[in-house]
């Protein structure tokens, strides 16, 4: 199934939606695994398919390595979304993100981190040049 740069972008605002009631109810100081159940739980209770810890190959040259990549929650095969419950999180989760994004061909992530007041300060989108290359509309 093909998306536009629209329907990825109304995707995104559900997940960061859902992880804003995580975060209202929860609120900061759990542990990451404890967030991604719950958000687990919203994005299947709304009807998204959610694919939990799911392995990234590696691919090289003609060679697929398996590895310890793990990524947390895939939403709708389409949204790769990393979770933190940290002070800080550091530049190679970006880093990591963005290589989960190339290595699958996944036009958005989104970094959420729970140690935080506000989720929509905390969190940040990336988008990469699979996003670029979706239609508009």
């Amino acid at each position: 199934m093909s998306f536009t740069k629209k329907q990825v972008t109304q995707l995104s605002y559900a997940i960061i939606g859902l992880a804003i009631k995580v975060h209202k109810i929860l609120g900061p100081g759990l542990l990451e695994s404890v967030y991604e159940k719950c958000l687990l739980y919203e994005l299947q209770k709304a009807g998204h398919e959610v694919k939990q810890q799911l392995i990234v190959p590696v691919v090289y040259e003609e060679m697929i390595f398996d590895t310890d990549l793990r990524l947390d929650l895939l939403v709708d095969e389409i949204v790769i979304v990393e979770l933190k419950a940290i002070e800080t999180v550091p530049p190679v989760h970006e880093a990591k993100l963005l290589t989960y994004m190339k290595l699958l061909k996944k036009p958005q992530g989104l970094m959420i981190n729970f140690f935080t007041d506000n989720i929509t300060k905390s969190m940040k989108p990336f988008v990469n040049e699979y996003f670029r290359h979706l239609p508009d509309e």
